[in-house]
């Protein structure tokens, strides 16, 4: 089909290149809320855990680690303990030595249910956590996270192999229009 008018054909390379964009950024957009989703599956088990374990009766001190993980270096998973008020009563991790303060809006978005978020408590550090509330006489927060470095790296990862394979499709694209026109003129 040979397309003689020259604003029709360009309407129709803008709109192919425009559909390979929107299926590359697709595709980036899913992969990566599929691996930032993911990076919550532990705490959401562990804080559930945690919080009807309190529930019960526990107290905050059984979860009071004297290892503390520093969370500025480690990968493990942390578990804080918060009071309503939002008074820190035990961890098992640290940063700068000492058990990091939880904005009050953070823990008091989960008296609803869970609440799961990225917190960066420094402009350097960013975790995946998720803060579950304790019911009975031991009522409060239960707060558990773990790095998002690995995350972030994945997340990259994909940007980049994303825009190389966007890139190679524009320059398929090119290459089958320009020898379309080529053929064209001959």
């Amino acid at each position: 089909m040979k397309i003689k008018n020259n604003h029709l054909k360009l309407a129709l390379y803008f709109l192919a290149f425009s559909l390979l964009t929107l299926v590359f950024l697709t595709i980036y957009a899913v992969g990566q809320q599929i691996i930032r989703q993911t990076a919550n599956d532990p705490q959401i088990q562990i804080a559930e855990d945690s919080a009807a374990y309190l529930s019960r009766g526990g107290t905050a001190t059984d979860f009071d680690n004297p290892n503390k993980t520093d969370m500025a270096q480690s990968l493990t998973p942390f578990l804080m303990v918060y009071s309503l008020e939002g008074k820190p009563l035990a961890s098992s991790g640290q940063l700068s030595g000492k058990m990091p303060f939880m904005p009050l809006g953070v823990l008091e978005a989960a008296a609803r249910g869970e609440n799961r978020v990225t917190w960066q408590p420094t402009p350097s550090l960013r975790f995946a956590l998720v803060v579950h509330p304790i019911a009975g006489q031991n009522a409060g927060y239960v707060a558990v996270g773990r790095s998002l470095r690995e995350i972030e790296i994945r997340e990259d990862n994909l940007l980049k192999i994303s825009a190389l394979a966007w890139l190679a499709g524009i320059i398929l694209l090119l290459a089958l229009i320009a020898g379309r026109e080529l053929k064209q003129r001959m």
